[in-house]
């Protein structure tokens, strides 16, 4: 057993050595700040051969047209923004026009050739808060709300937030909600109402400044945008099929009243979309709200208490049903 052992001994010392011998021949390079690999390089004495392993690079690709278009809504925005502050308060309002077409534009081209993607709706929120918030708020508070003082521009800052809150909150119900139907007046309707109320007090010679109208109608814009009520979008109005004839008549029934006086005419309809989306909301006319499902975006984690959506029941007698159900 001694001499077993003796032996077992002296193998362990002989691979210790021969592993110590080896790892002293290896010696790390010492890589410049220019490298473009992740892992340190380790070159082996007496092999020429030095093992690389480059970094992968991510890549972004996009589609260029639809995010053409949110550019074109950006640049309106902005130049909104600049003409507010030097008191050309007309080109401010159809500058606002401008970034609702091409904000109506882009997303028309995305579903027609079929080029929508995550960074495509992102970037068009981004540019919508430009374009669609702080740029009517400015209007306002520059245009008719500025003698109000601090009230004023509380005013204008409520409805940038409540736009904002918005087009957050249509980002996370995107694929939840019912597609005929807008949660909220949308932020860019609520823009064209603000651009569209600059044209009409324009060509009706009302005075603007100080005007406790242009107040209220501000606070009520910022507050049905966040409410819960149901607007039609039109989006299940597909143009390509056919139609009653009917639909016809009405399309140039509105364009002929509207044509009469456009600067007028575009601020009453406009108007009237906020006003009865707002009364059907608040005595619960037409069509009951469907359930808010739990998936928006990726499938929910179950018995998670901070979802971003729950269900909510919309009428009392669905919960009444739903506890007899349970029972």
């Amino acid at each position: 057993m001694e001499i077993e052992f003796l032996k077992n001994r002296e193998k362990n010392r002989s691979s210790s050595s021969i592993n110590d011998k080896f790892l002293n021949n290896i010696k790390p390079i010492n890589l410049s700040t220019n490298s473009n690999l992740d892992v340190v390089e380790y070159n082996i004495k007496g092999n020429s051969v030095t093992d690389e392993m480059p970094r992968k690079k991510l890549s972004m690709h996009i589609y260029i047209l639809p995010n053409l278009m949110t550019t074109g809504n950006l640049f309106c925005g902005f130049f909104a923004i600049v003409s507010a502050i030097k008191g050309e308060f007309l080109y401010a309002a159809y500058a606002i026009v401008a970034a609702s077409v091409f904000d109506l534009l882009d997303g028309r081209l995305a579903r027609l050739t079929r080029s929508t993607s995550k960074f495509g709706a992102e970037y068009d929120s981004l540019c919508d808060l430009c374009s669609f918030g702080m740029a009517p708020g400015v209007l306002l508070f520059l245009w008719a709300l500025q003698p109000f003082g601090r009230i004023g521009w509380l005013a204008c800052f409520l409805f940038v937030a409540c736009g904002a809150l918005r087009l957050a909150r249509f980002n996370v119900q995107a694929n939840v909600i019912e597609k005929s139907y807008f949660q909220g007046l949308p932020i860019p309707m609520a823009a064209g109402i603000v651009a569209s109320s600059v044209l009409a007090f324009n060509d009706l010679g009302l005075e603007p400044n100080g005007n406790i109208g242009l107040l209220v109608m501000t606070f009520l814009l910022a507050f049905v945008m966040v409410s819960t009520f149901r607007y039609r979008s039109f989006k299940d109005l597909d143009l390509k099929e056919r139609h009653p004839f009917r639909y016809l008549v009405v399309g140039v029934a509105i364009l002929t009243v509207v044509a009469l006086r456009p600067e007028v005419n575009l601020f009453v309809l406009f108007l009237t979309y906020a006003v009865l989306g707002a009364l059907f909301g608040i005595f619960r006319w037409g069509k009951s709200a469907r359930k808010i499902k739990t998936n928006a975006y990726n499938p929910p984690i179950p018995q998670t208490p901070d979802q971003d959506l729950i269900e909510e029941f919309t009428d009392e007698n669905e919960s009444h049903e739903e506890e007899g159900s349970k029972k």
